[in-house]
């Protein structure tokens, strides 16, 4: 009997107009939603419903949108698994899936972590690219080959499916990375539009906070294993979940490895659940005869 595995959407899947038409389709998705209102202490709904773009795309925004949005849907579809993972913001989804956590409680230092990286984003100002087109190895050599300092580095930040990374630095070191991978015969190389230097060590500001607050949650031992973005290994203990989820803000999301490992492990069914496709495709990048499917 082939196992199945639930996985939750990171920052990207956003759009305005998210999960409104469940919020007015569907009572209990809608008591989630104000619920996330009421704890966040503003009305989180109207930046996901009406935007507009701006203020979504903020990272202290976007975050407990997207986490709002794949909680409520998953609480509302009253399914389970035999393991969870998520990409990067989408672990702490997975968690609350797990039976790890509490909503409310998670939600708050879901705010928080977005808060904390934004600032983090300010105080060392940073950026990120897409490689497509080229192994790992050869983008992480490019990278340390890039790097001239701890002031001036470049790091692999999120390896999300085989030959389709995202790299993470500052941005005098980006472009000579850019430089470089173009050199090297990499298909494409590009920055994205983001508000700092995610998953490298440019996040160290947020570290402390982010400590503090993860240190106050409630974990208790999850009803299924979830894998981290930190080791792409699967884990119950509590104590271990804590450590994973903060290291994960200054290292790279290993998604591609954590698939193989899931699949490794018997898992042949996937389904994604929040906002987007954006993990239906690395799945389908990455591992071959397994199912796929997703709930937006």
């Amino acid at each position: 009997m082939s196992k199945s595995a639930l996985l939750f959407p990171g920052q990207g899947s956003q759009k305005v107009g998210m999960a409104k038409n469940h919020y007015e389709s569907n009572a209990d998705f809608k008591a989630i939603i104000d619920e996330a209102n009421s704890v966040l202490g503003f009305s989180i709904s109207s930046i996901m419903f009406e935007g507009p773009s701006e203020d979504l795309q903020q990272t202290e925004n976007t975050q407990p949108a997207i986490f709002t949005h794949s909680v409520a849907l998953f609480k509302t579809l009253d399914i389970s698994a035999d393991a969870v993972a998520g990409h990067s913001l989408g672990e702490f989804s997975a968690l609350v899936a797990s039976g790890a956590v509490s909503f409310a409680d998670t939600l708050l230092i879901v705010r928080k972590r977005g808060e904390l990286m934004q600032e983090a984003g300010r105080l060392n100002p940073g950026t990120m690219a897409a490689v497509i087109g080229m192994a790992d190895t050869k983008v992480e050599e490019i990278c340390t080959q890039a790097s001239l300092s701890e002031t001036d580095l470049v790091v692999p930040a999120n390896f999300n499916c085989p030959g389709q990374l995202v790299i993470s630095g500052h941005e005098t070191a980006i472009d000579r990375a850019i430089l470089l991978l173009k050199e090297n015969g990499c298909k494409i190389a590009k920055k994205l539009p983001v508000s700092g230097a995610f998953h490298s060590p440019l996040m160290q500001p947020a570290l402390d906070g982010l400590g503090e607050e993860l240190e106050n949650l409630k974990i208790s031992r999850p009803l299924c294993p979830i894998y981290s973005n930190y080791t792409a290994e699967a884990t119950s203990d509590p104590d271990v979940i804590r450590k994973n989820v903060l290291n994960q803000l200054l290292n790279p999301v290993r998604w591609t490895q954590t698939l193989l490992n899931m699949k490794y492990a018997g898992i042949e069914d996937f389904k994604e659940i929040g906002p987007g496709n954006v993990l239906q495709g690395l799945v389908k990048r990455t591992l071959k005869e397994v199912r796929i499917s997703g709930e937006e």
